[in-house]
């Protein structure tokens, strides 16, 4: 179970006091017992030795001996007046553990005393034990037997006394009643303990509190203010190091961001110098030879000068097209939107290219109705155009093209798919598709599908492909419906 940090403290409070409490009863229990134990011990002691003396001082009385006939007759009496007095049963055994005597003979037999004495109780007794007792059960009540000699005014044993104590749980009572007065009072304190845990917890949790907002309000890129904290707890260290770390975060920012643009402007300055040097060759060489031709003054040399004024127009417009496309990709221009009709819109890209030779294209729309979209017009023109040309460049001189573009109004989008029987897409290409300044062709810029991304993302859409080589390959754009 996943729990936050002020759960786990606040239940590792409530289990504290829980134990507690357990511990508190537990002991509490215990050593009632205990003292009750030890109270049944101490009245039984004083009971007996009640008992002993007075038989002593009987048999003194008496002459200090009796012989074992008249042991039923002398002692009859005596062992009921002692039994009334101390309220306990009392019986009188020969040495050999054979009954003679009691205080009330019904009541042996509901004790369950013997009437003869165990072999283990003589044997005890006789090894020199000053006394031996059994614990036993009647019903509800517990008892304890205890055996002793009973001896003559000359110290010889002469009979074997048998006492018969009901232990008292007076005490156990009371602490019963005692622990349901304060159960209350317990609930009481377990509540108000929990409530205090609440709290702690709370109060515990808090500074990481305040510390986890402003982690989550951290950004790169931008200025975040240190946490101050007066402490010097182990959470001031924490905001400490926090604010350290901020420090040197905002600093690898600053740097990294720092090498990002001097890197794209050193990859954007060898493109360009690359694009602008390819026509700036063949331009020199067509120079070079046209002086060459001039010093020899051949004839027909109006002619020559005349292709090689077109020759560098061609190249000149070559030049002002690469630095357009760079210009507009450096320098995208904000969109504006409108609600446009991309069917509309998609007819009259698509009229642009009917003339062009060994290709068909296209239109297929899965619905009647306008398919809206709130756009930038003239940048999703931009798009269309960029991709049906690439669409057209990738089919073979040798292949009848054949460009199919689908227009698909879902519930809240509109899919348009620009699928052609093209060569596809290499698995080693997929990877740089939409980066600047990759291409596959010797005349491109590599900006193209890269300016593609930017604007259907700018009017808040999507543009995805899938490709098989030798089979083609399918553009996606993904654009919201005007709702």
């Amino acid at each position: 179970m996943r729990a936050s940090l002020r759960t786990k403290i606040y239940l590792a409070m409530l289990a504290m006091v829980m134990v507690s409490f357990a511990v508190t009863f537990t002991l509490t229990i215990y050593d009632q017992y205990e003292h009750n134990d030890q109270d049944n011990e101490r009245h039984f002691l004083d009971k007996e030795q009640a008992i002993r003396a007075s038989m002593e001082y009987f048999v003194i009385q008496k002459g200090g001996f009796i012989p074992a006939d008249s042991v039923v007759t002398v002692f009859s009496d005596k062992v009921c007046e002692l039994s009334d007095v101390h309220d306990v049963f009392i019986a009188l055994f020969d040495l050999r553990g054979r009954y003679l005597i009691s205080s009330n003979f019904v009541e042996m037999d509901t004790l369950d005393v013997p009437e003869a004495v165990n072999y283990s109780i003589l044997k005890q007794l006789s090894t020199g034990n000053q006394r031996a007792y059994v614990d036993r059960s009647f019903g509800k009540d517990n008892y304890t037997l205890a055996y002793w000699y009973f001896n003559d005014a000359e110290g010889k044993p002469m009979l074997i006394a048998n006492v018969v104590y009901e232990k008292s749980y007076d005490r156990i009572s009371e602490l019963k009643s005692f622990l349901r007065e304060i159960s209350t009072g317990y609930i009481i304190l377990f509540i108000l303990a929990a409530l205090l845990a609440f709290l702690l917890s709370k109060n515990i949790t808090r500074p990481l509190d305040i510390i986890t907002r402003r982690f989550r309000k951290t950004k790169l890129g931008q200025y975040n203010e240190p946490i101050e904290w007066q402490g010097r707890d182990e959470v001031g260290e924490l905001v400490q190091e926090y604010n350290r770390m901020l420090l040197q975060l905002e600093s690898s920012a600053l740097k990294l961001a720092q090498n990002e643009r001097e890197s794209a402007w050193r990859e954007m300055a060898q493109q360009v110098a690359h694009e602008i040097k390819n026509p700036l060759t063949p331009m020199k060489l067509r120079m070079q030879q046209l002086v060459r031709t001039w010093k020899e003054n051949p004839d027909g040399f109006d002619e020559r000068l005349k292709a090689f004024s077109e020759s560098m127009i061609e190249q000149i417009d070559a030049l002002t097209r690469i630095a357009n496309e760079f210009s507009h990709f450096a320098k995208m221009p904000k969109p504006v939107f409108a609600e446009t009709n991309l069917r509309e819109l998609l007819d009259k890209v698509v009229a642009l290219y009917t003339d062009k030779e060994n290709t068909l294209i296209t239109v297929q729309s899965n619905s009647d109705s306008a398919c809206i979209a709130i756009i930038d017009k003239d940048q999703l023109i931009r798009v269309f155009n960029n991709l049906i040309t690439n669409a057209i460049q990738a089919i073979p001189a040798e292949r009848i093209g054949r460009v199919h573009i689908t227009l698909r109004q879902g519930i809240n989008y509109i899919l348009i798919r620009i699928n052609d029987n093209g060569v596809g897409i290499s698995e080693e290409n997929r990877k740089h598709l939409f980066i600047p300044n990759f291409t596959t062709k010797s005349t491109g810029t590599g900006l193209g599908l890269a300016m593609v991304k930017t604007i259907v993302e700018q009017n808040n859409g999507q543009v995805f492909y899938r490709s098989r080589e030798n089979r083609g390959a399918s553009f996606f754009v993904k654009l919201p419906v005007a709702q």
